[in-house]
């Protein structure tokens, strides 16, 4: 797993290689041999899982975790790799840092001149920032920095998404009553691996505190586990999807719950982020529902069906439908004293309009640690389907 992962982030350095955004390379041969390789990759990772799943208990957990640590790490050798998401965290923290404006009213494309317009995702150029005021506030204080340094900007950004992957890795074994498994599960992952370390995504800081609340809710520790989860939201709006199972969870099984934590979390982002943006970062899910209906990703599923000649819209319909009926039944599940989070972020993936690989990092975390047979298989099912995607061929 590490030598073909190695391999695969080895196809990026030519110049003439378009897995690298910044190149002007258009030699589709690279893209081949990578996906090629990161589908070997895979298997390979199918294939520990497997040998895991029959030594048990046998298994040392130290070096279970050491592989996974250098499997997340190693793409931090190679450039930035299928996305350019990272410049476009860049610019609108530059918005908001050295050009004093406001990125949920201001457009990238006020500020033509910035030196992470030419590089961030020309989708987004004149979109207000899609994120929360959480990570808002952190890519501020990432562009205050980093100056205007491309490289720095991007590696800073890759170096932070491997380390919450590293730290994802830790939360699964604690959480876990399988911690070998749990880590394998997550750690070896290769296209997580790829897109974080690789692409430096801020789908994994969301899971990181997501695991936090629960690993601090199973300490005994309720008002920090709900601090944790305000933080995640903050991040991104996922994981509202998941208070309410794991309240209803909580009620039928006599679990404390402390909303202290939630509440004054909730409450200090809140006043912050209404300070520093007004009320425009309540709007920030907009432009998001405006490119999902104008343009929606293509390995999302619902745009794979509507493909063989069906009504796009009509299909995308009949999914969101089909969500609500399955979120309704997994809260039932909630308050029989099973709250589902692995199944329900997996259910969320195959249903939404936009899906793009690093959101596989939504369900993965939460598979490694609950013993759902059906969502792990969901998650590793998805993170197949998800490895040709973003991969320019």
């Amino acid at each position: 797993m590490l030598a073909l992962t190695a391999t695969a982030v080895s196809f990026a350095y030519p110049e003439s290689s378009p897995l690298v955004p910044e190149h002007e390379g258009d030699d589709s041969a690279w893209s081949w041999l990578y996906l090629g390789v990161a589908i070997g990759a895979f298997v390979a990772y199918l294939a520990g899982l497997f040998l895991l799943g029959r030594a048990g208990g046998v298994t040392k957990r130290r070096a279970v975790i050491a592989l996974a640590c250098a499997i997340q790490l190693l793409p931090l050798a190679g450039p930035v790799l299928l996305s350019t998401d990272a410049y476009t965290y860049w610019d609108y923290g530059r918005i908001a840092a050295v050009h004093d404006g406001n990125p949920y009213v201001d457009v990238p494309s006020d500020y033509p001149d910035d030196p992470a317009y030419p590089l961030m995702g020309s989708h987004w150029r004149d979109t207000t920032s899609v994120y929360g005021p959480g990570f808002t506030l952190a890519s501020e204080a990432h562009a205050a920095a980093v100056g205007e340094s491309p490289d720095a900007a991007a590696w800073t950004y890759k170096g932070l998404a491997a380390a919450a992957m590293i730290a994802l890795v830790l939360l699964a074994a604690r959480l876990s009553r399988q911690p070998a498994f749990a880590a394998a599960f997550v750690g070896w992952n290769p296209l997580l691996a790829v897109h974080f370390a690789g692409g430096g995504h801020n789908d994994a800081w969301m899971m990181v505190f997501v695991l936090g609340a629960l690993a601090l809710a199973a300490a005994g520790r309720g008002t920090l586990a709900g601090v944790s989860w305000a933080l995640a939201i903050a991040i991104k709006w996922v994981p509202i999807l998941f208070l309410p199972l794991r309240f209803l969870e909580a009620r039928r099984t006599g679990r404390q719950v402390d909303h202290r934590g939630l509440a004054v979390g909730a409450c200090v982002l809140v006043a912050i982020a209404t300070w520093l943006y007004g009320l425009a970062w309540i709007r920030a899910a907009g432009p998001l529902a405006t490119n999902l209906a104008e343009d929606r990703a293509w390995y999302a599923i619902p745009s794979r069906i509507a493909a063989l000649g069906i009504s796009e819209g009509a299909v995308a319909l009949a999914f969101a439908i089909a969500f609500v009926l399955a979120y309704l039944w997994l809260l039932r599940e909630a308050w029989r004293g099973r709250a589902r989070l692995a199944l329900t972020a997996g259910l969320l993936l195959v249903a939404t309009s936009w899906l793009v690989p690093w959101y596989a990092v939504w369900a993965v975390p939460l598979a490694a640690v609950e013993e759902d047979r059906t969502a792990r298989w969901l998650a590793l099912a998805l993170s197949a389907y998800l490895l040709r995607d973003a991969v320019p061929l």
